[in-house]
């Protein structure tokens, strides 16, 4: 007779995929560590463009004194 349920439950997935946002991916492309964040201007100017349609951390928003808009929205 065979087992019942999942042989794996309650294991931790040892394949799982972390999933980077489109932050982490434009910061590995312009190849910055966190130190180089704030004197970027290639990623400044990314963060301007893009501030109310991705995650960008809010130290970094701050620090740059950008305002996102939260009411934002790019549905027409």
């Amino acid at each position: 007779m065979a087992k019942r349920g999942n042989p794996n439950w309650g294991k931790p997935r040892p394949h799982a995929l972390a999933l980077r946002t489109e932050f982490e991916v434009q910061v590995k492309r312009l190849g910055l560590t966190k130190a180089e964040y704030v004197t970027s201007a290639a990623l400044k100017a990314w963060c301007e463009r893009n501030r109310n349609r991705v995650y960008i951390p809010e130290w970094l928003l701050k620090e740059w004194r950008i305002e996102v808009d939260t009411t934002y929205s790019h549905v027409a």
